[in-house]
């Protein structure tokens, strides 16, 4: 078998779209699709059937040839210097493999008819490191389905999709442009709204959680805005002791959603 190319330069047309599609929601909204990277990212979204393409470090490739000669046979791919993929790499200890996938589609409608209706809705959410941890705990928890503000990070920024840890395949989402009229929709289909905040009740009331519900979550550093605390149907808190007053955006939420699943084990 003749031996394919190894790109040797930063310049090279790939690895410069490459880098565009890490860095600029942009791009990754103009040619819809986002980069995975790492072995497990990898190895699920081959498996799925999910990769456009696929490039591996020098080092990677030979090393997965000495270990399984044909497993780069179905893929379309490419093979990089190591020193242009750490370069390229989003990752501070680069695992020698990446790829591109194709974004998903889900649509509101279907997350709002859903009969057994669970949603987290995500206002304003800034770190990638949170949002990726609400999409792994969601799936865990059995949500079904996730609506962002536009103003919230892109859910296909490279530290988001890592923190998600193969969940951004699984678990429907949906970034609205105009939030609060989505969460006016919410509420008229009869999903009750409980909104995370300081001033609400405590949130443990047995059997609350078992119909159709969403909780929505705020900002890291501000909170709900009114304007979002105004939609809800209720203003919830998690009960605390001592002196503390709030909970990480990312832990509150699992708090809530683990809850809404204990509930409705019941």
């Amino acid at each position: 078998m003749k031996q394919k190319a190894i790109i040797s330069s930063m310049s090279n047309a790939q690895v410069k779209n490459l880098t565009l599609l890490q860095k600029k929601a942009k791009e990754r909204e103009e040619q819809g699709i986002f980069v995975i990277e790492g072995i497990k990212m990898f190895e699920e979204a081959r498996e799925a059937g999910l990769l456009k393409k696929v490039y591996a470090s020098e080092s990677f490739y030979l090393e997965k040839l000495q270990e399984k000669p044909n497993y780069f046979d179905d893929l379309d791919y490419e093979i990089l210097t190591d020193q242009v993929y750490k370069e390229a790499s989003d990752t501070k200890t680069p695992q020698g493999i990446m790829g591109t996938v194709q974004k998903a589609q889900y649509q509101l409608e279907q997350m709002l008819q859903n009969p057994n209706a669970c949603l987290l809705l995500l206002e304003d959410i800034r770190d990638p490191g949170n949002l990726g941890t609400m999409i792994r705990t969601a799936e865990g928890a059995g949500v079904t389905g996730i609506i962002l503000s536009d103003s919230s990070v892109d859910v296909y920024n490279p530290k988001v999709i890592r923190a998600t840890m193969g969940s951004i395949y699984r678990m429907p989402f949906y970034q609205a442009e105009d939030f609060y009229e989505v969460l006016a929709q919410i509420k008229d289909r009869g999903i009750e709204i409980y909104a995370a905040h300081l001033q609400g009740i405590s949130y443990d009331t047995e059997g609350s959680f078992r119909r159709r519900c969403a909780f929505l979550i705020g900002n890291e550093a501000n909170g709900l805005s009114e304007q979002a605390s105004t939609l809800a149907g209720t203003l919830i808190k998690i009960p605390m002791e001592g002196k503390v007053e709030s909970l990480n955006a990312a832990v509150a939420a699992a708090i809530l959603m683990y809850e809404a699943a204990r509930q409705r084990r019941m």
